[in-house]
């Protein structure tokens, strides 16, 4: 049972009924977690801003659904979990892509060093080391590929930790978190 009841788009009003009138026409309905932070629209709309801002970074969508894949497997987000799965399908990743980014791991070298990054960066609180750094360097990731790394990271720890406190209602269709090496 969540600790903080999703606001109901249909009683919503002000900037909350506002903000998820635009997630509405954009995702065709309203997730749990958006209804939940519209209890502050100040939260949601940093949300979707920020969101919104990386939607058109470099990084592309795929890569960042699996960055969210990784942290949410690694904080044990069954939420974000579940919403990435269908979010992540939507950005083109098969199935078994999905459940390989749950465990840190992508089809490709380059996709490879952006979802191990992410992961130190999660795990170690963003304090990633020399070596860890040069990795992704010598990977090919640019300057600003690191960076938008980073931001994915922060923006999915958001979710994530909002999810853990409310004890968000999984609207999407449920996941399996998986164990991985460093479990």
């Amino acid at each position: 049972m969540p600790r903080i009841t999703p606001l109901a788009h249909e009683t919503a009003t002000g900037d909350a009924k506002d903000l998820l009138d635009v997630v509405k026409s954009k995702l065709g309905g309203t997730p749990n977690l958006l209804t939940t932070m519209a209890h502050s629209p100040a939260v949601l709309k940093s949300y979707l801003e920020f969101s919104g801002a990386l939607g058109g970074a470099s990084l592309s969508a795929g890569v960042r659904e699996q960055i969210a894949l990784a942290v949410a497997n690694a904080n044990k987000c069954e939420y974000c979990a579940a919403a990435h799965t269908v979010i992540g399908k939507g950005a083109g990743l098969t199935g078994d892509q999905t459940v390989a980014a749950q465990r840190g791991e992508a089809d490709d070298p380059k996709s490879q060093a952006i979802v191990t990054l992410a992961l130190q960066i999660n795990e170690n609180r963003g304090w990633v080391d020399d070596a860890g750094f040069q990795a992704a360097k010598d990977a090919g990731l640019t300057d600003g590929e690191i960076l938008e790394t980073v931001a994915t990271v922060a923006l999915n720890i958001l979710t994530n930790y909002v999810n853990h406190i409310v004890a968000t209602e999984v609207d999407f269709p449920k996941v399996d978190l998986v164990e991985t090496a460093n479990a």
